[in-house]
């Protein structure tokens, strides 16, 4: 009996569906206290199973959509918890409250794992995602850069565009609707250090940290060719002005007792020769993992020593391309830009 009354994809179960089945509200609260149901809000409940098994995101996203079922009609999700119905995976960004908007101007609170925001937004601000009501990607990414830190605004931000939900003119546009609201300077500021090319949450938090440590703004995923047309990377970083390529290691995997496989192995072998060809060209390679990142300066002077020594030398020969390269050797319809050497 308990197994027919699941409804839909989300797993959520709602009182009055039970009760259409024939549960009983004694029944549905001896399957609360043996733990065969989660309550998520009232009257809205989820197996239990289903739930253990959700990673983080996920049970976010069945809290979140169980609240807003028992809210008032006119309200959206909004802030991180949109962001996970649109999925995203939000970094450093805590999900223990789930985010609903209501449009009027005043009557935010917060209580009971949920936090009720006063906002301004248009019915063409809603997009419905599974039958839920979530502001749109864009009012999502630019309400959490008005809210969350810099660099915790950039990581979704760069996620939102990379996975194609948003460009960076619909985000310039919603936050120019922003208006007068207080965080708009701050949410600008996000936007405008946002790519589409930053390929993974440590590349966009290096970029950020970049930003906060007064460094220059790289360019993204950059392909990299010799003297002689060869190419050489695709580079997570390009300095071009200070002949300096920078990458964040956070791709290369080991096993948990730290000794490499064969994969990982091949995978270090093959970086010591694409880094031999950077440096054969006349780049200096600067190189930071996770741990580099959570300790204050410690990317910037490793990025400023690199720009030192590469001025020591004779600079980089070759040319770069900015474009996603589908045949790294065929470029020619991505542009082209040689170094000013």
């Amino acid at each position: 009996m308990t197994d027919a009354v699941v409804m839909g994809a989300d797993a959520l179960i709602h009182r009055r569906d039970a009760h259409e089945r024939g549960v009983t509200d004694a029944e549905i609260r001896r399957l609360v206290a043996t733990r065969r149901w989660i309550r998520l809000a009232s009257g809205v409940y989820v197996p239990c199973e289903a739930y253990d098994a959700a990673d983080e995101y996920r049970r976010h996203e069945l809290r979140a959509r169980a609240v807003l079922a028992t809210a008032s009609p006119d309200a959206v999700l909004s802030h991180v918890s949109a962001a996970v119905l649109h999925g995203l995976r939000p970094w450093n960004i805590p999900l223990d409250d789930v985010h609903i908007a209501r449009n009027r101007p005043t009557g935010g609170r917060r209580r009971d794992g949920r936090v009720l925001h006063s906002a301004s937004f248009r019915e063409v601000d809603v997009a419905d995602v599974g039958g839920t009501r979530v502001l749109s990607p864009a009012k999502t990414v630019t309400d959490l850069a008005a809210t969350v830190p810099f660099d915790r605004a950039v990581v979704v931000g760069d996620q939102a565009l990379r996975n194609g939900l948003v460009d960076l003119d619909e985000v310039r546009r919603a936050v120019d609707d922003m208006g007068s609201h207080p965080g708009r300077a701050r949410a600008a500021r996000a936007v405008r250090f946002m790519c589409e090319r930053s390929d993974s949450v440590g590349e966009s938090l290096s970029r950020a940290r970049m930003v906060g440590e007064q460094l220059p703004v790289p360019l993204t995923q950059v392909d990299v060719f010799d003297e002689e047309g060869r190419w050489l990377a695709r580079v997570d970083f390009l300095f071009p002005e200070h002949g300096v390529v920078g990458e964040f290691d956070g791709r290369i995997k080991y096993r948990r007792d730290g000794v490499a496989t064969d994969d990982a192995e091949n995978v270090v072998y093959r970086e010591k020769l694409r880094e031999d060809g950077l440096r054969h060209a006349g780049w200096v390679v600067v190189r930071w993992t996770w741990s580099d990142l959570s300790t204050p300066g410690v990317l910037a002077a490793r990025l400023r020593g690199g720009f030192e020594l590469a001025a020591r030398g004779p600079g980089p020969v070759g040319r770069f391309t900015t474009g996603k390269l589908t045949d790294p050797v065929r470029g020619s319809q991505h542009r082209q830009q040689p170094l000013a050497l």
